[in-house]
């Protein structure tokens, strides 16, 4: 029996589907309301020249809980999983270029309080990629 990842039981497409967006539209929601500390978060990454850190503090939350909300819609789920997988790129990006610099800095992950960033949030963040792009590569029914 040969599997085919583009063809997963759509309990699963949708498990995975729902984890993830679950997980960004939280994230989203504690950006939103509190900006500013997000903001701040961004800031301590060392990653963003300061005329981009507010534009994009109040930017990016809002993408997240689109991306998050867009995977729960079958005709949107493939742009969705594009959009969250590179989003997940970019956070494994700023989480292992912190850890290279031992920066000591809360993740930013989901606003307010965190937790600092260390190898559990990479492979966190890694396991989300990986529904992405499985979630990409389904076959349309």
């Amino acid at each position: 029996m040969k599997l085919d990842a583009r063809a997963m039981p759509r309990p699963l497409i949708w498990a995975m589907a729902l984890v993830v967006a679950a997980t960004f539209v939280v994230a989203a929601w504690g950006k939103i309301v509190n900006p500013g500390d997000f903001a701040q978060d961004t800031y301590r990454y060392r990653m963003l020249p300061l005329f981009l850190l507010h534009p994009f503090a109040l930017f990016m939350p809002w993408l997240e809980l689109i991306g998050g909300l867009a995977l729960l819609l079958p005709p949107l789920r493939r742009g969705a999983a594009l959009l969250v997988g590179l989003m997940n790129v970019m956070f494994i990006t700023a989480l292992i270029t912190a850890l290279a610099r031992s920066l000591n800095i809360e993740c930013g992950c989901f606003g307010g309080e965190g937790h600092g960033v260390d190898l559990g949030l990479i492979f966190r963040d890694f396991l989300m990629l990986i529904a992405c792009v499985l979630l990409l590569i389904q076959r349309r029914p």
